[in-house]
């Protein structure tokens, strides 16, 4: 689950200008507005993350099997 938390802040940081996805406990720091244009970004940059991880597990089962 680390890899993925690591991958999502990423995203977060490049596409939406967000520093931390961990919860800060104060609306200035956990709210944000954005963007649709980089709300759009950030799903397709998650999404394209996606399809990477799940090539990446069919190239390693083919490889077991």
């Amino acid at each position: 689950m680390k890899h993925l938390d690591t991958r999502l802040t990423r995203i977060a940081q490049q596409h939406l200008r967000i520093e931390t996805l961990e919860s800060r406990r104060r609306d200035s720091l956990d709210f944000h507005e954005v963007s649709v244009l980089e709300l759009r970004d950030a799903l397709e940059a998650a999404y394209r993350a996606g399809i990477e991880q799940g090539r990446k597990g069919a190239k390693a089962n083919a490889s077991d099997g």
